[in-house]
């Protein structure tokens, strides 16, 4: 393997996580006690009260004492009380990382699929920043311990072939939080002696825009949107409150703060939002 593609490969497997520009409706950041900041942003797809949506989120990562930010080893993504993500029509299949890694995206019901993304890594080589992106699906996976899983997938096609799978969980926080999305990332070595590679951006969506959905009736194959998170009919104090805490390879951490703004209530329905 060349050094080129080694790089492709480690930026590949970070490229997973759960947002270079995000046209956000809010962004905040926060300081690392080591000097690396962090911004979160978030917005609804579309924003209207009482209806269904697709959250748009991502975040981005620097350190103003060094050429890139430190490797990246965990993100904890609070997201508000109140969305109607149980209720949303998503992941109505699910995916098994075996399956990801022996056959691809292909090898899974596109009724699993959740949302897709996109995010930017960096690895220095001696004095020169060598900047990669990749594209990010993320998967319903069956549930563990009663809680609902999540696979975060990137495939690469140049300069090589590769595939890289792992595991998200959704879990409970306090208010005015309604529940955690907890992600370990995973360190990956790219040339002898050089250092891990590093997050920068990254951009990710959980809601019906862009994915189709597909159902059998009778002889015929339809294909659908599926109907996406509901959000409350009245706003909470402050906004849709977010909040993000992530932990880096030197034992640093930054958290990250963004509230969405209340939106319109009320809007036409989107009758291709429905076909139950």
């Amino acid at each position: 393997m060349t050094r080129t593609s080694k790089v492709w490969l480690a930026a590949t497997v970070q490229a997973v996580l759960l947002c270079a520009c995000l046209p956000s409706s809010a962004m905040a950041t926060a300081t690392a006690t080591a000097g690396t900041s962090a911004k979160l942003g978030a917005t609804f797809i579309p924003e209207s009260l009482g209806r269904r949506t697709t959250l748009d989120f991502s975040f981005s990562l620097s350190d103003p004492a060094a050429q890139v930010p430190p490797p990246l080893t965990e993100i904890e993504l609070r997201y508000p009380n109140n969305l109607g993500i149980a209720l949303s029509g998503l992941g109505l299949a699910t995916c098994t990382a075996q399956q990801l890694e022996s056959s691809g995206t292909g090898g899974c019901s596109p009724n699993a699929v959740m949302g897709y993304g996109e995010a930017l890594t960096e690895i220095l080589l001696g004095t020169t920043i060598v900047s990669e992106s990749a594209p990010i699906t993320i998967l319903r996976a069956p549930d563990k311990g009663g809680r609902l899983a999540l696979l975060f997938y990137a495939e690469g096609t140049a300069p090589v072939d590769t595939r890289v799978v792992f595991p998200g969980l959704l879990l409970p926080a306090s208010s005015p939080f309604g529940g955690t999305v907890n992600i370990g990332v995973p360190l990956v070595p790219t040339l002898p002696g050089a250092p891990y590679i590093s997050v920068i951006h990254l951009r990710s969506t959980i809601g019906p825009k862009g994915v189709t959905y597909y159902e059998r009736l009778g002889n015929a194959t339809l294909g659908y949107r599926p109907k996406g998170i509901l959000l409350p009919n009245a706003c909470p104090a402050g906004g849709f409150q977010f909040s993000a805490r992530f932990g880096f390879l030197d034992g640093s951490h930054a958290l990250a703060h963004t509230a969405i703004p209340c939106p319109a209530a009320g809007g036409a329905v989107d009758v291709r939002d429905r076909r139950r």
